[in-house]
C-alpha cells in the first residue's frame, strides 16, 4: 500500500491530525489539559452534558442567593466563583461544540 516509510509516515501524521480535531481541550483545563470534548459525539449527548453542568451552577446560585448570609472572606468568595466558572466554561465549551457543528451541517 506504502512504496515508502515516509510515504507511511505521512499517513499516519495526517490521521493524527484528524483525531486531534475529533477531541478538543476543556478551555477550563489547567496547562496540561487533561479533560476532552468528544466534537463528533451525537449533539443531544452535547446539549444535555452543557445544560447538565449550567444547571448545577444556577442551581447552586440560586441557593446561595436565598441564604440569609453569605461568608465575605475573600477567599471564600474566591473559591466560590472558582466553583462556578468551572461547569460554566465546560458549558459553554460544549455549546462552542455544537454551534459549530450546526453550522457546519447543510441548511
Amino acid at each position: 500500500m506504502f512504496r515508502s516509510f515516509r510515504k507511511f509516515e505521512e499517513h499516519l501524521n495526517q490521521l493524527d491530525i484528524i483525531e486531534m480535531n475529533k477531541y478538543m481541550a476543556l478551555t477550563s483545563n489547567a496547562d496540561d489539559q487533561p479533560l476532552f470534548v468528544d466534537t463528533s459525539a451525537p449533539l443531544h449527548i452535547l446539549l444535555d452534558t452543557a445544560g447538565y453542568r449550567i444547571r448545577a451552577v444556577t442551581q447552586f446560585l440560586e441557593n446561595l442567593a436565598m441564604r440569609g448570609e453569605i461568608p465575605t472572606d475573600s477567599v471564600v468568595l474566591q473559591d466560590f466563583a472558582q466553583l462556578c466558572c468551572i461547569p460554566l466554561r465546560d458549558g459553554c465549551d460544549l455549546l462552542d461544540v455544537l454551534a459549530r457543528r450546526l453550522d457546519a451541517e447543510p441548511a
